[in-house]
């Protein structure tokens, strides 16, 4: 099932939207736009996720959420107020955990709170219940090279929950992964979005994954991105990975989407 283009779930109370936005990067070289005129809306604790070629403006978009990088034109609200600098409310995973080495599971996590400035006290509880949410439980003094890539990701993705943000941006945050890690971890993730009730705005190559995790997945076209087309996941709010992957339902959307992107796109 697909909806219009512009389709707004709830435009007055968004969580995150983008009104005709547009990016363009100027160097001396030459000038390159990477966003053309993307209008969307992400309702609080909806499951988005933005599917497209390399280079069509996906991870962009997630810097303008951002407040990371500026529109030249339209503009981005997050919570309703318009972003014009860095956000501190947002969460944001990135494809790389990024950890320091010379910090523990839980130095990592804790990181958030001194940055922050949180209270100490309720940042150690909040860090142990969300590593006992994620699995890491029995890991918290393990330092990063003890870790596999996957549970490095948890660890991440922990540190990015820590002070609790109702709007959660992650930019291929499984995509260096090998493909049972990512099942994985795709298992978990959609499970912790429907414990938290964060919105989360999720970018990914894979097909598969966009639509087993979302409830609408956002298709754009190569650069400039623009959105072709926004699907409606038609499928059960709890879902099997084993039985979902292999459903009629998941295949009918992947080629629908497949067909739109073209035969030639990488679905990894």
């Amino acid at each position: 099932m697909t909806a219009p283009a512009r389709s707004s779930p709830a435009a007055s109370n968004a969580a995150v939207r983008f009104d005709d936005v547009a990016v363009r990067f100027v160097t001396r070289r030459k000038t390159t736009d990477a966003v053309a005129g993307v209008t969307l809306d992400v309702a609080p604790g909806e499951f988005v996720s933005v599917l497209g070629p390399s280079g069509c403006g996906k991870s962009t978009l997630l810097k303008v959420a951002a407040g990371l990088v500026r529109p030249f034109r339209g503009s981005a609200q997050l919570l309703g107020r318009t972003v014009t600098s860095p956000q501190r409310e947002i969460g944001f995973v990135f494809q790389r955990a990024a950890l320091l080495e010379w910090r523990s599971t839980r130095g990592n996590i804790l990181l958030q709170a001194e940055m922050r400035n949180m209270d100490r006290r309720e940042a150690e509880r909040r860090a142990d219940a969300l590593m006992e949410l994620t699995g890491l439980r029995g890991f918290e003094n393990a330092y990063p090279h003890e870790l596999s890539g996957g549970m490095q990701q948890r660890v991440s993705l922990c540190r990015a929950l820590l002070h609790r943000p109702p709007v959660l941006l992650m930019d291929e945050p499984f995509g260096a992964l090998d493909a049972l890690t990512r099942e994985q971890m795709n298992v978990e993730l959609r499970r912790i979005w429907r414990e938290t009730g964060t919105s989360v705005l999720f970018v990914t190559h894979s097909i598969p994954e966009a639509f087993y995790l979302a409830n609408r997945v956002v298709l754009m076209t190569a650069r400039p991105g623009k959105i072709a087309e926004i699907f409606l996941v038609d499928l059960p709010t709890e879902r099997n990975y084993a039985q979902t992957m292999s459903s009629s339902a998941l295949a009918d959307l992947g080629e629908r989407a497949r067909t739109l992107l073209g035969a030639s796109y990488h679905t990894e």
